[in-house]
């Protein structure tokens, strides 16, 4: 083979490969053309459910009793005998004696008192039969020296004064009879009403001061709790201003709940009263709610079993409170996500479109909020996955499946 024609060869092979893969390339089927998946933002969502009757009022507060005192000897004297009840943790009557002090020293007042009295009565029946006496002596002494008509006697000569001094003396030695009486008295200390020994600091044989404090008790029969409210939660408090009245049918109703152990527990209570005044350091309505009869079981919740104890409202627990509030207009719950600044409701419509609704917030809770809008139970609301939304913007959810 000639030089020459290897070059020829070479370029003929070489432009023969390319009309080949030319040509396959050509008769390759052709790839199925697709469009590009649609780029909408995944919202999460949650529903709207119809409010109840009445808008609730949430609050919580601490446990504090209705009525609290210090026991305490108004006579002092050596202590003779403590009742056995007369402890911490135990509970008293109204008028159950708790301790008794010495009253040697008092009834020796006491008789002293009434002997100076049996004195000032006999004081008294001398003077008035001096008293009659000169009034007679002085008609006589005129009508023998016929002064009849001159000027009136002097009060001394009839006795008047003295007379007058007597019955003062007398009315003196009552009142000490009454006072030594009442010191006496006084030697025995009872409970001022139903309740529980919160302190007791006291023995046999211990020294006493006039009013020193021994110990101290709370009433059994209720107790309250101060619930402070900021001013939009309290407007929903029917008549806040009214609450003075015990009459029944104006009370708002209010239940308590605390948790023990492994349960919560309920109890049924009423609104008292409202402070006058704003609290100075968190600018709160301190509601009082009054609960009657806290140390009975209380009514068995979430976890929590009546066959397993249930406990009493003990004072100092920290505890929810729920108000019934008014029966305002047509309102809403939604999941408290589901709230958007600026107090807006973000929902989804037919075709995954967004709606903007401006709502009034009545109450948010810890899970849902109660709202006041142009929304209708069932509604679909945006809850997450979105960080802002224009009206009419399309957007995914769960019940478009997997995309």
């Amino acid at each position: 083979m000639r030089r020459w024609s290897r070059p020829l060869l070479a370029v003929a092979i070489i432009a023969g490969s390319v009309a080949l893969a030319t040509l396959l390339v050509s008769l390759a089927p052709k790839p199925e053309s697709r469009g590009l998946p649609p780029q909408l933002p995944f919202a999460l969502t949650g529903a709207v459910a119809a409010g109840d009757p009445a808008v609730p009022v949430y609050g919580s507060g601490t446990v504090r009793p209705s009525a609290e005192v210090d026991i305490a000897a108004q006579v002092g004297g050596k202590v003779v005998w403590v009742d056995p009840g007369f402890q911490r943790g135990r509970r008293v009557k109204a008028g159950q004696l708790l301790f008794r002090i010495e009253e040697a020293d008092y009834r020796h007042g006491l008789e002293i008192a009434t002997a100076e009295l049996d004195a000032s009565r006999v004081a008294v029946l001398e003077a008035e039969q001096e008293a009659s006496i000169a009034t007679t002596e002085y008609a006589l002494f005129t009508e023998r020296q016929e002064l009849a008509g001159q000027a009136p006697p002097s009060p001394l000569t009839l006795r008047k004064p003295q007379l007058r001094a007597a019955r003062a003396a007398l009315a003196r030695a009552e009142a000490r009879l009454a006072e030594a009486q009442l010191a006496l008295d006084r030697t025995r200390v009872a409970a001022p009403f139903d309740g529980f020994v919160r302190q007791a600091e006291l023995a046999a044989g211990q020294i006493l001061a006039p009013g020193q404090t021994v110990g101290r008790l709370f009433a059994a029969d209720a107790v309250e709790v101060v619930v402070p409210l900021s001013d939009a939660d309290a407007a929903l408090i029917p008549g806040l201003r009214e609450f003075q009245s015990r009459d029944a049918e104006r009370q708002v109703a209010a239940r308590v709940t605390a948790r023990f152990g492994d349960g919560v527990y309920a109890w049924a209570g009423r609104v008292d009263r409202v402070a006058a005044a704003l609290d100075e350091q968190t600018r709160m309505i301190d509601v009082i709610v009054r609960v009657p009869d806290p140390f009975s079981p209380g009514n068995p919740l979430s976890g929590a079993s009546a066959a397993a104890g249930a406990p009493p409202l003990l004072v100092g627990a920290f505890v929810d409170v729920e108000l019934e509030g008014v029966a305002a207009v047509e309102h809403f719950r939604v999941p408290r996500a589901a709230l958007q600044p600026g107090n807006q409701v973000w929902t989804v419509g037919a075709g995954g479109r967004i709606g903007i609704v401006e709502v009034r917030v009545l109450q948010r809770g810890d899970d849902e909020a109660i709202v006041a809008g142009a929304l209708q139970a069932g509604e679909t609301v945006v809850t997450g996955g979105l960080q802002f939304a224009i009206e009419g913007m399309r957007v995914l959810t769960e019940a478009d499946g997997p995309q």
